[in-house]
């Protein structure tokens, strides 16, 4: 059921937060030995659904917005007392010392976390297949990837264990598994929420958002766990942008030009139904240009690579996490490092360190923020013209394990989303269709909603009347 749904029951008593919790684990229990969603359950909840069922009988309306609801959190948040391994053997053993802003907001607002959930190794990925702790499976279809990096809680909600699921999205990774999975995946924009207790991997393009059933859904949490934080410099208030509105009718831009090349023909099916249904609906639909996103995807694999070699120079052996031993402390740094990390890891590393390196810096690393700029630009002036930008989430539905052994052919799953990180708007992705197999279940289809900086409320708005409202 949905927040809303769930917590009118639980105010009247006819379902409760210990039934909730009980059945969730359930669950987990049933089905998490194949798809792997999970990489730690957290049998306290029990007792912490317990409490939550007297304080609505205590509290009544007057209750927490999430109070009861169970929610999953992908391991590269940091809860107190749990292990946080960002699914990295080198942080294998680490426990978290206090709980993420986003954490403490969650509990605040009475949710109850039930365990951490899978991903790719330090959220490098759009499969998870990338975990040094092996894949999840797409709830969906167990032969192929739920995607990534969020894949173990895009599965978490796809499989029934949860309504909601926290991800994190540096270019694509909350909104390519919803699309996957058959969810709604909401990334926010660049500032809304804190970043203060997530494991960073590009600073610059991180955020954390939630995975669920609705939109509605996802909004709720987006308004738990958003807001200004003196923990995090990068968080921005409410008046930061100017006031981006809501209407009745929108005008919507596609860029046409973008889709060429690479999409499968199932996507654009299911993508063209859904722009017939915003014309049925009487939003004006419009042509647009986005040459610069074409550069997206070569910007992105710059500037991200070289934010993943400054941040990950932390983990050395030396301070926490994985230590190899060695006869200097380069042998030490070199061992630790190269037992620790995973293979995808060490290529973005050495990549970064590549475009920052004397003699590149300026050739690949200047060029590709400077390219990031230009497309703040022009998607500003695109948005003096149209409300939202409407693209399909990823350009195939979930691939088989193994299907894109060559990185550049994965890095190609994200052409779609990572333009939203590189330029710090919020993007919705939202489950329109299904493409038919010769075998197995019909694959879900994501389209995306992309909305000027600080529009997060009219993704959310659009997305009701054109989602919400069908279900």
């Amino acid at each position: 059921m949905t927040i809303t749904e769930f917590r009118e029951k639980c105010i009247t008593g006819e379902y409760t937060p210990t039934q909730a919790v009980a059945e969730s684990l359930k669950v987990i229990e049933e089905k998490d030995g194949e798809i792997h969603a999970f990489l730690a359950v957290y049998e306290d909840a029990v007792e912490a659904a317990v409490e939550a069922t007297k304080r609505y009988a205590e509290d009544g309306e007057n209750a927490p917005a999430l109070l009861g609801v169970p929610v999953a959190i992908k391991n590269n948040i940091l809860v107190k007392g749990r292990k946080a391994t960002g699914g990295s053997k080198i942080l294998e053993n680490y426990t978290a010392t206090y709980d993420a802003t986003i954490i403490t907001k969650l509990k605040e607002a009475g949710a109850i976390i039930v365990g951490a959930t899978n991903m790719d190794e330090f959220a490098m990925g759009s499969s998870t297949e990338n975990s040094a702790f092996g894949p999840t499976k797409n709830p969906v279809d167990t032969s192929r990837v739920p995607g990534g990096s969020s894949g173990g809680s895009a599965a978490a909600v796809a499989m029934g264990a949860v309504s909601v699921a926290i991800g994190t999205d540096t270019g694509g990774s909350i909104r390519q598994p919803a699309s996957y999975c058959g969810l709604v995946g909401f990334k926010p924009t660049y500032g809304a929420v804190s970043r203060s207790g997530l494991m960073a991997m590009g600073s610059s393009f991180d955020q954390a958002g939630p995975l669920t059933r609705t939109v509605a859904d996802a909004e709720i949490v987006h308004t738990v766990i958003s807001g200004k934080d003196k923990m995090d410099a990068t968080t921005i208030s409410d008046d930061t942008y100017p006031e981006v509105s809501v209407k009745e009718k929108y005008t919507i831009g596609i860029p046409r030009d973008f889709m060429k090349e690479g999409v499968d023909a199932g996507v654009m099916e299911v993508f063209d139904t859904h722009v017939e249904a915003l014309k049925t609906a009487g939003h004006t639909i419009v042509d647009i240009a986005l040459p610069l996103f074409e550069k997206g995807l070569a910007a992105y694999y710059v500037s991200m690579p070289a934010e993943v070699s400054s941040n990950l120079a932390r983990y050395d052996g030396i301070r926490y996490g994985h230590s190899a031993e060695g006869e200097t402390l380069l042998d030490v740094y070199q061992k630790s490092r190269g037992e620790g990390f995973g293979d995808e890891v060490k290529r973005r590393i050495l990549l970064g360190t590549y475009v920052l390196s004397s003699g590149y810096y300026d050739a690949y690393y200047g060029k590709a923020e400077a390219a990031r700029e230009l497309m703040r630009e022009e998607l500003a002036g695109v948005f003096e013209n149209v409300d939202i930008v409407l693209t399909p989430s990823a350009p195939t539905p979930a691939f088989t394990f193994g299907a894109h052994k060559d990185p550049l052919s994965a890095y190609r799953q994200d052409i779609f989303t990572v333009p939203v990180n590189l330029t710090g708007v919020p993007a919705i992705s939202l489950p329109v269709g299904t493409v038919e197999q010769e075998k197995g279940s019909p694959l879900p289809v994501g389209v995306q909603y992309i909305a000027p900086h600080g529009g997060d409320t009219r993704l959310f708005d659009l997305g009701k009347k054109m989602y919400d409202n069908t279900l």
